[in-house]
């Protein structure tokens, strides 16, 4: 039978008393295999700031690789929700619209199509119903963790409450780089959907400011300046716009997205009720299209899984929700919420929009930047009437879509900086929160104009992939986390559980897993190399900065004084 106490130990001497708190196990009276489990578990349920320090004993070298595992406990962050500065305003349904504000967007207007017109043919449908029972997996593990640590931060949150501060730091400096370079693709695809826009009235826009201003060539790898091409002005009003939205207020940005949200969703429903009546079953025959090339890639039942593995990015969004914890109110039952509702929700549309989509139109018509747009033309010519008022209503819908995932974009991204300087792991500059707003206004400011920055001048093509990558390896990390914890801190409250049991449950972040190292495994080399350049660099931050200013092991003992009323 184990004791736990929890007391105060007074320590330091001098001038220099401090009261800490230890929770200390005792009694356990275990051995071999039970023994060692009872050592891990008692490993993550201790809250002792004294463990963080140099022993007298210790040499500097296993001191500082001790500092790489330390771990942040469950107890301290749940403290920090109380403690947070963030306004407190989301509710579920507020979340799942910030869920489906950041899942439709590239993945429904522009990857259905391509997927449709090069891998399955009409079979695109049953591709987007195996992408979301593999988003599923994803979702189960993120829900569980938000249910049991609801702090901003995700996936880096997450880690370092399991695997220690330096992979959570890696973790949280790779999902820097997938809001970031997500965010700016998605201002490149808004200023294509603005063009197009006015397109439809005869009104051509120059590709001189509505284009970025490099192009990247990746066979041979190349980047070169693109001639006549200086500024892609829409995507950087748009990206600064959504910057000042962000730094005004949490409330604000929230009805935004709803609202967009709620436009994005009428648009979709009215393109499948619009055009299922004008579907040609010509178009569904054959709906599976036999793979003549050789290559598994394209078409036959083969095509249908490789399109799987490029509509599962359509689902990517629903773990920005985890980010916006700080600013829920009730956060442990909500975020679950939110995130399987979203999901649920935006595969039910995708289902309905692809069906109608692949019999509007012959799939191989439908690989172009604008398919939603291509299989309206299709119908026009069938029906020798004009659909210019859907045209416009489609067009309206994708730019409203677009809009709402850079506001999660950017949201996300301020709100994981944020997160890590308040650990102290970036500098206490991106943690400041604006007195009247409270929003964290510098980290926005910096991010949205670095984004804004990069959609203006960078191409989609160079850096779009790294997301998608970047995003399968914190889905890794957090369908480990989910195991991690289940297994050392079985006592802490969980809102919502993976099905299964005490035992059973492990099969689906296993899937999960194998899942996400099949996915980037299969990316492209070149992708995979960016990304670990990116990895470099963030590793020399950590070494030359985060490892020496991080609180938790810095000041261990004044970081958990902060919040000691928690525990008491």
């Amino acid at each position: 039978m184990t004791d736990t106490k929890t007391y105060y130990d007074h320590s330091g001497g001098g001038d220099d008393e401090r009261d800490v708190y230890v929770k200390e196990e005792s009694g356990s009276g275990k051995h071999g295999a039970f023994g060692f489990l009872h050592d891990i578990q008692s490993r993550y349920a201790k809250v002792d700031p004294t463990s963080y320090l140099r022993r007298s004993d210790e040499s500097a070298f296993h001191y500082w690789g001790r500092r790489l595992g330390a771990l942040k406990p469950v107890e301290l962050l749940l403290a920090e929700y109380d403690k947070a500065e963030l306004r407190k305003y989301l509710t579920w349904w507020q979340l799942i619209f910030i869920g489906i504000g950041s899942i439709i967007g590239t993945g429904i207007f522009v990857l259905s199509g391509q997927a449709a017109a090069n891998n399955a043919g009409p079979a695109v449908t049953v591709s987007f119903v195996i992408a979301a029972f593999a988003s599923a997996f994803a979702a189960l593990s993120y829900s569980e963790m938000a249910s049991m640590i609801p702090v901003s931060g995700s996936a880096y949150t997450y880690a370092y409450a399991t695997m220690g501060e330096f992979v959570g730091f890696t973790i949280g400096w790779d999902l820097i780089l997938e809001h970031l370079v997500g965010g700016a693709t998605v201002g490149v695809g808004w200023s294509g959907y603005f063009k197009k826009f006015f397109g439809l009235f005869d009104i051509y826009l120059g590709d001189s400011w509505t284009e970025p201003t490099v192009v990247w060539e990746e066979s041979p790898a190349r980047i070169y300046y693109a001639e006549g091409h200086y500024f892609n002005v829409p995507g950087f009003v748009v990206i600064m716009l959504v910057t000042i939205l962000l730094c005004i207020g949490i409330r604000q940005a929230s009805w935004v997205i709803s609202i967009i949200v709620v436009i994005k969703l009428v648009v979709v429903v009215l393109f499948i009720f619009a055009l299922c009546g004008f579907v040609d079953r010509e178009n569904y025959d054959p709906y599976v299209p036999p793979n003549t090339s050789g290559d598994w890639h394209f078409f036959g039942a083969p095509g249908i899984f490789a399109a799987a593995s490029t509509v599962f990015f359509a689902y990517i969004g629903f773990d920005s929700i985890t980010t916006a914890a700080l600013e829920a109110k009730n956060p442990k039952r909500d975020l679950p919420i939110g995130i399987i509702g979203s999901l649920v929700i935006t595969t039910v549309l995708y289902i309905g929009f692809c069906t109608v989509m692949t019999g509007a139109a012959h799939y191989s018509e439908l690989g172009t930047p604008t398919p939603v747009i291509s299989a309206i033309e299709a119908v026009e010519l069938r029906t020798e009437h004009s659909w210019l008022w859907l045209k416009v209503i489609v067009i309206l819908g994708a730019l409203a879509g677009l809009s709402s995932v850079l506001v999660v974009s950017v949201l996300a991204q301020t709100r994981v900086f944020y997160t890590m300087a308040k650990d102290g792991l970036l500098p206490e500059f991106f943690a400041k929160v604006h007195p009247r707003f409270k929003t964290p206004y510098r980290s926005t400011i910096l991010v949205g104009t670095v984004m804004a920055i990069a959609s203006a001048i960078l191409p989609v093509d160079l850096l779009g992939n790294m997301t998608s990558v970047g995003t399968l390896l914190a889905f890794f990390i957090v369908h480990c986390g989910v195991i991690v914890l289940r297994f050392t801190r079985p006592d802490v409250e969980r809102w919502f559980k993976i099905p299964g049991g005490k035992r059973f449950f492990i099969i689906f972040p296993l899937l999960g897993i194998v899942i996400s190292v099949l996915l980037i495994a299969v990316a492209e080399v070149t992708t995979i190399w960016r990304l670990f350049v990116w990895m470099g660099v963030g590793w020399i931050v950590y070494f030359s900065y985060a490892i020496r200013h991080s609180k938790l092991n810095r000041d261990p003992v004044g970081r958990f004084a902060e919040l000691i009323r928690y525990f008491f």
